[in-house]
């Protein structure tokens, strides 16, 4: 990545960031973002999820004068954003389908009287003639700070998350020229940054893109084999008690995890687009406001969602892309603290998914794209490398092997299985192509079946070239083949396998291919947990015992309990146990307004530690 000369942030920005954020010291390009943006410049802001792109245009609001308008496309994201700095002392309020008339005409008197930092809206809702009016209005007395178009990435109609209403958003630049406008996202390979930088007239706009890296989320990927089971054992062993995400890739299969789980003992709940918009509220906000839920869903939750806590994310199906993936997986350890990112994927997923891809309605370069991007997701699930350095990788940018994935603390064994790979395309060739593993796997190894026998396969040369390898190997290997796309699965002929243009430069011997081995069977180790990075002799019972606190405050305020404080704050707390006011001033997230808040309270659950 190009390396960008460090700028020093202006006393200004960093007293707001103190004082108000309770955080000493911006990261990474957050002061350069920040203070080209306050001085007036448009910028694309590419940043991973957790890496704070939210104060990117909360500081250069406060800075400017008159009301930033945030476009955001969840309603719980606006709320849970306005909540947090109404906490932390600052003037936000959001307009969306959620409101009463009365509430919405009572913001919308907050806007135009000037008594908004930041207004909060809906692609939908900014674009209504009315409120375009009353914003003109506001331009003309210069009372606009900035436009801020947050989730930038829904306006790619390559992604999942397509909002059209986004591609409406260039009227701000037409309508408004003299206004900064910041489009941030965290998830958008080179591709989807030239579209978002089209589609939202955003071409002169300063390029800030950060590292993808997220040093703190473990990557683990496991060969399904009883994937419930492999998913309960997972979150029992690392992650009992605490938040998380499991992704199903079918509306059925939430519904029936979610219940599973629920039957383990374990508080889960589904979430779908074909569910009631009452129950998936009811749901999304239990999530939100509650301690040690897990959410089961399919993609069409997650994105927005500001929860810091979430210890994992779960796989239990193949995603769509590396895209996809990251942004999925990035909702995990957004407070910084140790996270996983887990998946249990097989060969079967692929084969869906190409099937999926190849039914579509799609143009042909739609197709195109969406199997170059399965494509490279499969290698980052086959890697036997680095985990993280295939994914920074994908993005454009350089690492270092993390040492902390499962290739990196488990090196996966390989084996040179060209030989035997050669073997089993010549099986499928010899028989026809018109046979699944199962039929083609027992003519490698010799076995005289009733099918074998009619069909005289026990007369073709590969009958018995393979009696030297199990069968479990065989399917192993016919399940990597069709991963890495040199079998194909004709669906409508029973499943069975064909040989692909991929296959002819190994047959011809021009091509080698690695098989990678099942690891052994032996119990994991348990992952570092929040409460693990605790250090011994430092007493969980005061941790504990903020989280309790923190809890029943959110719920009389009736917020997420990680707007008054992030689990990292609470643990910085436990840590250094201030005894003064001062002390707790100096920890990171306790800004001047919830110190006079909750300063109090906090030292006197401090002060009753045994």
């Amino acid at each position: 990545m190009p390396l960008m000369t460090p700028v020093a942030a202006s006393p200004s920005s960093l007293h707001l960031l103190e004082h108000v954020f309770g955080y000493t010291a911006f990261r990474g390009e957050q002061a350069a973002i920040v203070e080209h943006v306050a001085a007036g410049g448009d910028a694309l802001v590419l940043m991973p999820t957790g890496g704070g792109k939210s104060l990117c245009f909360q500081i250069p609001a406060l800075m400017r004068t008159g009301t930033a308008v945030v476009v955001s496309p969840l309603i719980a994201l606006m709320q849970d954003q306005v909540s947090a700095l109404r906490e932390a002392g600052v003037a936000a309020a959001y307009l969306n389908s959620s409101q009463a008339a009365d509430e919405s005409a009572a913001v919308e008197r907050d806007l135009v009287a000037g008594r908004l930092d930041l207004l909060y809206v809906a692609p939908e809702r900014l674009l209504t003639a009315r409120l375009l009016a009353t914003l003109d209005r506001l331009h003309e007395a210069g009372r606009i700070a900035l436009f801020a178009i947050d989730e930038a990435h829904c306006v790619s109609q390559w992604g999942h998350d397509f909002r059209p209403e986004y591609l409406q958003l260039s009227v701000l630049s037409e309508r408004f020229p003299a206004v900064p406008r910041i489009a941030l996202t965290a998830t958008a390979d080179p591709e989807t940054r030239e579209e978002i930088a089209r589609r939202l007239a955003l071409g002169d706009a300063r390029r800030f893109v950060s590292s993808f890296d997220r040093p703190n989320i473990r990557y683990r990927m496991v060969d399904k084999d009883n994937p419930r089971a492999q998913l309960l054992a997972f979150i029992r062993d690392d992650h009992a008690g605490e938040a998380g995400i499991v992704y199903c890739l079918s509306r059925r299969k939430v519904e029936e995890t979610a219940a599973w789980l629920g039957e383990q003992g374990i508080r889960a709940l589904p979430y779908h687009a074909g569910m009631a918009q009452e129950t998936r509220a009811a749901h999304q906000s239990r999530f939100l406001r509650e301690d040690g839920i897990v959410m089961v869903a399919t993609i069409a939750f997650g994105m927005g969602i500001d929860k810091p806590d979430v210890r994992f994310v779960a796989h239990l199906d193949l995603p769509r892309s590396i895209e996809g993936y990251y942004q999925e997986t990035g909702r995990a350890g957004r407070d910084g603290l140790a996270a996983q990112a887990w998946m249990a994927w097989g060969a079967q997923d692929v084969v869906q998914q190409r099937r999926m891809i190849d039914e579509s309605e799609g143009a042909d370069e739609f197709k195109w794209r969406a199997r170059a991007r399965l494509d490279a997701l499969v290698g980052l699930v086959e890697t036997t490398g680095c985990r993280r350095q295939f994914l920074l990788a994908h993005f454009g940018e350089a690492g270092e092997a993390c040492g902390n994935c499962d290739n990196c603390l488990e090196p996966p064994r390989t084996w040179d299985a060209t030989d035997a790979a050669r073997r089993a395309l010549s099986g499928v060739f010899r028989t026809g192509q018109r046979f699944g593993a199962g039929h083609v796997i027992d003519v490698l190894r010799g076995e005289l079946t009733d099918k074998v026998r009619d069909w005289k396969h026990d007369q073709v040369s590969t009958f018995g070239i393979g009696a030297d390898l199990d069968e479990k190997t065989w399917r192993t290997l016919f399940r990597q083949l069709v991963a890495r796309g040199l079998l194909a699965v004709d669906h409508d002929r029973h499943s069975a396998l064909t040989l692909t243009d991929l296959a002819r430069p190994l047959l011809r011997g021009e091509a080698e291919f690695a098989l990678r081995l099942a690891p052994e069977k032996r119990r994991a180790k348990r992952s570092r947990s929040t409460r693990l990075d605790i250090p011994d002799g430092v007493p969980l019972t005061l941790f504990d015992r903020l989280r309790a606190w923190r809890a029943a405050t959110a719920r009389e305020r009736n917020v997420p309990a990680y707007v008054i404080f992030h689990d990292a704050t609470l643990r910085e707390i436990a840590l250094a146990r201030p005894a003064t006011l001062a002390e707790l001033a100096g920890i990171s997230g306790i800004g001047d307004r919830k110190l006079d808040a909750y300063g109090a309270d906090i030292l006197a659950e401090i002060a009753r530690e045994v």
